[in-house]
């Protein structure tokens, strides 16, 4: 019996895999890695390891789920070291948990391995504390894309009400509904909000507003999926405390990346 270990890539910045993570890679007979993870992590896998994507879009799958399931239960079975290569961490919205029970239901051994969550790296790239003493004592991870064919069963009453800042995945495409649910429950309608786009990578691109106006902004500035949604008082500190975009080394990874 072979093992399996779910590992969380990070948020795309290649120096943000943890030391265990990398490790893993490097050990693995096989890799299934998801879309949004930073491709250069390949490049540690030993020779003669098995790459096979099998990343997902909003409305296509490279894989289905269950086809993941069934690879890593069959990968295993026959001896060899998996790693399954999530981008972020493979709890949050990864869909680990899924697979985690796939691999217990058939007697699979295996680890997760924590990764650094889009929702804390993102807006720390770009300059926006999800806490602070001032400004925001409660944080919420939040999803924007309900899977399909289920009803939307998000507290957003409780959400708008009880917590200082949320981290909103997937969410572009339902940003107005989201800036409709929270003021309808009684957010105000100027409060902060900003959009990071490709957050920790040379991509990245950040716009702010308020829950009255972002619809409009990220509509003008085309922005898109993937990208976080940060909501609350926080999002003010950007203007003093940026310094991923300011300090231009998002150009110097493009740069570098570009060079080689």
């Amino acid at each position: 019996m072979g093992k399996v270990y779910l590992v969380g890539a990070g948020p795309g910045d290649i120096d943000l895999i943890t030391v265990k993570g990398l490790k893993c890679i490097q050990e693995a007979d096989v890799i299934l890695y998801d879309r949004l993870i930073n491709k250069e992590l390949l490049s540690n896998a030993k020779p003669g390891a098995e790459l096979i994507y099998c990343g997902k879009l909003p409305k296509f799958h490279a894989m289905i789920q269950e086809r993941i399931n069934h690879f890593l239960v069959k990968f295993a079975k026959q001896g060899k070291v998996v790693t399954r290569l999530k981008g972020g961490d493979p709890f949050v919205f990864g869909r680990g948990a899924e697979e985690a029970e796939v691999l217990a239901d058939h007697g699979i051994p295996f680890e997760v391995v924590p990764g650094i969550t889009s929702g804390i790296a993102a807006p720390a790239y770009a300059g926006i504390p999800v806490t602070h003493r001032d400004l925001g004592s409660s944080f919420a991870i939040v999803t924007g894309h309900m899977k399909e064919g289920v009803s939307d069963s998000i507290q957003w009453e409780n959400l708008a009400k009880g917590v200082d800042t949320l981290a909103i995945y997937m969410g572009v495409g339902n940003l107005p509904y989201i800036c409709e649910q929270l003021t309808k429950y009684g957010r105000p309608e100027n409060t902060p909000v900003a959009l990071v786009h490709w957050g920790t990578t040379e991509a990245q691109e950040t716009i702010t507003g308020t829950l009255s106006t972002i619809v409009g902004i990220a509509k003008t500035a085309e922005i898109k999926n993937p990208s976080m949604i940060i909501v609350g008082e926080v999002v003010k500190l950007r203007d003093k405390i940026q310094w991923f975009e300011k300090s231009g080394l998002n150009e110097e990874i493009l740069m570098r990346e570009v060079i080689v």
